[in-house]
């Protein structure tokens, strides 16, 4: 215990270095998303740029399916590990690699044999479908590498060493980048070369993260309580917290695959604009659920060890680091609002694409520390396993966002879209922050 900071050192600077590298290697993540929009922006044209746009929102779901349900699985690893019963952390740990393998195998095939119906269901625009159809099979041909590496960094946090994930994602992403340009300059293979390149990236981490995950535990003091490579047990607790994480994090992914067929309904050029606007977005709340996910650590591992007042300076400690993060990110964007959109198109040859994306990030850019605040206290009530209302809260914020742009977008233009996200974001904060004033939480007891 004495060797830990999470549950001896000062909670403010603990949870910045502890979140620092989770930021930068989220951020380095929506890099390597956004490198095929960029790229294909840039060197194809809008309509490769709406069709990895519309394809995009669908693909981020099963990402955040992933991460959600690793950092879920992960409650489980960061408590035993708090309580220092280590037998019983690498049985957590296999059997959440066992389970989400499983899992992505079977989304894969659900996605083979879906993948048209969805995409004629959101009223894909006809110019852009055959290239979207195309990116999204190749894409979900690595979809269990996209899993594996994500459940590994999941890992990799709850145990207290979130460089790891950092180094593997700057590796990741810059040889995503080269073999993006390469497809698409050099082989001219267009949106199935980004694709490509995604998959093999991806599948090149996940290998070595399982590696290093492996000498990692080996660190760790043999024997005590819990040897076994899988526990129905454990399963079922940790997928008890790891489904409410999936629609937490999930919730910007569903909710943009959800109004996907109203901005779909405005034309190709606007989808282009939306989508650019919505990549931007993602990277701008990266630090907000970066500083979440290190709260939701924070809390697990305290907990764990008995140590529950330190939850609250945590949580306090996070509000503080996500208000000076929403500063910064608004101040960025009001005074760069047009270099940031247009790194992502040509404003001269699509300019009702570049008004679309311009517009959305200029008024989202002042409500980012409502997510911040929200994914602060969520972290607290998934780290402690209390997630009944958590995830209530976060279908509140889902209900809004689809219901507001549905009703509204048809009335007041595309912008509706975007009026309800910060709605969203303001009343599931208010829901989770009640819930953690009644200070339930803390009787919650996911280990024995």
């Amino acid at each position: 215990m004495a060797g830990n900071p999470m549950i001896t050192g000062r909670p403010g600077k603990t949870l910045f270095f502890f979140a620092l590298p989770i930021i930068l290697g989220n951020l380095f993540q929506q890099f390597y998303n956004m490198a095929d929009t960029i790229i294909v922006g840039r060197f194809v044209g809008e309509n490769a740029l709406a069709a990895v746009g519309a394809s995009y929102s669908y693909t981020n779901v099963f990402i955040m399916i992933a991460i959600g349900g690793g950092m879920g699985a992960s409650v489980l690893t960061s408590q035993y590990l708090g309580a220092g019963a280590y037998g019983n952390m690498r049985t957590s740990i296999y059997t959440a690699l066992f389970a989400f393998m499983g899992l992505s195998l079977a989304l894969t095939l659900f996605g083979f044999a879906m993948n048209p119906a969805i995409m004629q269901a959101l009223n894909t625009p006809e110019n852009i479908y055959d290239d979207a159809m195309l990116y999204l099979q190749i894409y979900f041909a690595g979809l269990p590498f996209l899993f594996m590496y994500n459940i590994l960094s999941s890992v990799f946090n709850a145990l207290g060493k979130s460089r790891i994930p950092l180094g593997l994602l700057i590796f990741s992403s810059l040889l995503n980048v080269f073999l993006d340009l390469w497809m698409v300059i050099q082989w001219k293979l267009g949106v199935a070369g980004v694709a490509i390149a995604t998959v093999i990236a991806q599948g090149l981490s996940a290998v070595i993260s399982f590696l290093i995950l492996m000498k990692v535990l080996r660190s760790y003091p043999k024997g005590g309580e819990g040897s076994g490579l899988f526990n129905c047990s454990m399963l079922v607790r940790g997928t008890k917290i790891a489904v409410p994480s999936i629609v937490q994090q999930s919730i910007v992914s569903i909710g943009m695959l959800l109004v996907q067929s109203v901005v779909n309904s405005f034309g190709s050029s606007v989808l282009a604009g939306y989508s650019a606007g919505t990549r931007v977005e993602s990277v701008c709340i990266v630090p907000m659920i970066a500083t979440g996910n290190a709260v939701s650590t924070f809390t697990a591992q305290n907990l764990g060890a008995g140590q529950r007042e330190r939850v609250k300076k945590g949580l306090y400690s996070g509000y503080l680091m996500v208000g000076a993060f929403a500063v910064i990110i608004a101040l960025l964007i009001f005074f760069f609002h047009d270099g940031i959109v247009g790194a992502f198109m040509d404003s001269q040859s699509g300019l009702e694409a570049f008004r679309t994306g311009n517009a959305y990030v200029t008024f989202i850019g002042w409500f980012f520390v409502l997510i911040g605040l929200k994914a602060s206290t969520d972290g607290v009530l998934r780290g402690a396993g209390d997630v009944g209302v958590y995830m209530a809260a976060n279908l509140a914020n889902l209900a809004i966002r689809v219901i507001v742009a549905n009703l509204c977008a048809p009335i007041w233009g595309i912008e509706a879209v975007w009026y309800a996200v910060p709605m969203g974001w303001a009343v599931n904060f208010l829901i989770s922050f009640s819930w953690y004033l009644t200070g339930r939480w803390k009787r919650k007891k996911l280990i024995a």
